[in-house]
């Protein structure tokens, strides 16, 4: 891959953007305006209403995923200021690596572009999950493997009627494949091309650079981990893949979003959980000094493990010895901030030691792993999942969420999938399509045009999905509330 295609400036639909006179005075590169777009957009204001771990939670302490969303923006920024200098720093003793190629050399100009595209990609890695969180998403994909079969049109059943990759978009449903959409059909900013954001950010967003029929969770390639985009923008995908360089490959600056992304959530809902009493100091320690991490530790990975366990232990007696009201948050925010700054440093590591099979599109996995954090890592997420996730509390808000999706999923892609047919719609179904966001059945009418009936049918049901996935859990709730007729 080559820097100079990769930071590729290109919008969709460029004709609209001839039409506008260049301002001269304005002094922003292109990814810099990436970010007052996503700044000023609705779709990037409704994540202070969706949930990052607690469904439905009313507390203003804990992340929503606009607030997680804008750490993942600096510790992106962060990653990958600091990586970039690293490398043109020693750009020498990279020039006399094996594989090393001039394309992969970057200009310091290059890093104000990429810092700028990192940011503006941890603000919206996340714009296209649905409401209730990553259980908002498995709903949706559990709903479709439960009732796709049996869903009919006509004397026709639906499934025949769609191809592969089209059943496998629903079944296997993402959030990732989601913001895709959004960002470039659904938000309406000037015309039905959405933000018109630059192919690079794009790019940056797509973590996984596969269809729903290509991803394989064995393959051991972390591209192939799950699906990336929609039947419905393949040629999209195929358009920014091959405008920026990286076809076939994961875009580079991928893997510092994925990784400010893992350490921005791992860190935060350890705090978010003790903040309401999920988790306390004890409980935390305990877990770290189980021997099956210390064991998993390998060469100096084990000093750096044992001295973020003692920092803890240190932030705890320093809460005591100040006679802190609440040593058990004080201790676990103040290690928080520390272990971030420790992970943030394994991420460079791990992005700039292995920064020329990045660049060949030949590397395997997510940096995090290959470095000094990784036990930490997976200790911090083994934590939640079995003291936070898997609580009696946790599990009944999810229930209530899944509901909740279930109803609505019911309710309107029985209704979608007669609209705009020679079928005549009942009372309730005309009514119930009538509720959707105009914005999204404009959408849909521009992009089902000159469609096959089979398109169209896919079509429709990925409105259900877009309408579903654009509500806070605010509007979801009151949305089932209101048509269970529950004032």
């Amino acid at each position: 891959m080559d820097w100079k295609k990769l930071l590729c400036e290109k919008r969709q639909c460029n004709q609209s953007n001839k039409n506008n006179k260049k301002n001269n005075n304005d002094m922003r590169n292109e990814f810099q305006k990436d970010y007052h777009r996503i700044i000023g957009s609705a779709s990037f204001r409704r994540l202070q209403d969706k949930t990052q771990v607690f469904p439905l939670d009313k507390s203003d302490f804990v992340r929503t995923r606009l607030t997680h969303s804008l750490e993942v923006a600096s510790f992106a920024k962060s990653l990958g200021q600091s990586s970039f200098l690293y490398i043109i720093d020693h750009i020498d003793s990279f020039k006399n690596k094996s594989g090393f190629r001039s394309e992969f050399e970057p200009s310091n100009e290059d890093i104000n572009k990429i810092c700028s595209i990192l940011e503006c990609a941890g603000l919206i890695h996340d714009i296209g999950n649905p409401p209730f969180g990553h259980f908002g998403e498995y709903s949706i994909r559990i709903w479709f493997k439960n009732n796709l079969e049996n869903l009919k049109i006509g004397k026709n059943y639906v499934k025949d009627l769609l191809n592969e990759q089209m059943c496998n978009d629903f079944y296997n449903f993402e959030g990732n494949a989601q913001a895709l959409r959004l960002l470039t059909k659904l938000h309406y900013l000037v015309d039905e091309n959405g933000m018109h954001l630059t192919y690079a950010l794009l790019n940056t967003i797509v973590k996984y650079p596969v269809s729903s029929c290509d991803f394989n969770t064995k393959s051991g390639d972390i591209k192939n981990k799950k699906m990336g985009y929609y039947y419905a923008e393949n040629d999209l995908y195929d358009d920014i893949s091959e405008s920026t360089g990286a076809v076939g490959c994961r875009y580079p600056l991928t893997f510092l979003l994925e990784a400010a992304d893992d350490i921005a959530y791992r860190t935060a809902d350890i705090e978010d959980a003790v903040k309401k009493n999920y988790l306390t100091y004890d409980m935390i320690l305990e877990e770290l000094k189980k021997d099956a991490y210390l064991n998993m530790c390998k060469g100096e990975e084990k000093g750096c493990y044992l001295d973020a366990v003692k920092t803890l232990e240190n932030k705890y007696e320093i809460a005591k010895s100040k006679k802190i009201a609440n040593p058990d948050l004080y201790a676990v925010q103040n290690w928080i901030v520390s272990i971030q700054g420790f992970l943030i440093s394994c991420a460079i590591y791990g992005f700039t030691s292995n920064y020329i099979d990045i660049m060949n599109g030949t590397f395997k996995s997510e940096i995090l792993k290959v470095s000094h954090g990784n036990v930490l890592m997976k200790a911090l997420g083994n934590i939640t999942a079995e003291k936070v996730f898997e609580s009696q509390h946790i599990q009944k808000l999810e229930i209530s969420a899944g509901t909740i999706i279930d109803f609505l999923l019911d309710k309107f892609v029985n209704a979608a999938i007669s609209y705009d047919t020679e079928i005549e719609q009942n009372a309730l179904d005309r009514r119930l399509m009538n509720i959707i966001s105009q914005n999204y059945m404009s959408a849909y009418r521009h992009h089902s045009r000159e469609k096959t009936k089979e398109e169209k049918l896919y079509l429709r049901l990925l409105l259900v999905t877009d309408y579903i996935c654009g509500m806070t859990d605010t509007y979801a709730k009151t949305l089932y509330q209101e048509l269970h007729g529950i004032s």
